[in-house]
């Protein structure tokens, strides 16, 4: 599915619409229609317990309202093993499906999420079953 961004992704400034594509039900991927960056996204929902307030301004410029289908996932940086990769909390992307609109906010209020933050501290062990 295609989105036309409302605001623009930090230092991407000449990006303007991208394609998310479904890899699983937990990880998806993100790329610039055109010249552009890529990214490897995450469901936060699947890690933890993940909440934050949507600013007004943004909410009328993407035609957010509270019958409205969103998607909220976190850029991801891979490494190998898959332990050492990290999750950007700080820093969502929202997007509406029912007008292929999205944009990315920063969360500067919250103390406990982190801009990079060890994926290894959400994954569970056979030891935590």
């Amino acid at each position: 599915m295609q989105f036309d961004l409302k605001l623009p992704l930090l230092g991407f400034d000449a990006v303007s619409k991208m394609e998310l594509q479904k890899i699983d039900e937990i990880f998806l991927r993100l790329e610039s229609i055109g010249e552009g960056p890529s990214f490897t996204l995450i469901n936060p929902f699947a890690l933890r317990e993940y909440s934050f307030d949507i600013p007004s301004s943004l909410q009328a410029l993407m035609g957010i309202t509270p019958q409205s289908n969103l998607l909220i996932y976190n850029i991801m940086i891979l490494q190998t093993p898959i332990e050492k990769s990290t999750v950007n909390f700080v820093a969502p992307l929202i997007f509406n499906t029912d007008n292929q609109t999205m944009a990315q906010i920063i969360i500067d209020n919250r103390a406990d999420f982190g801009i990079a933050e060890p994926i290894k501290n959400y994954l569970k062990g056979p030891d935590d079953v």
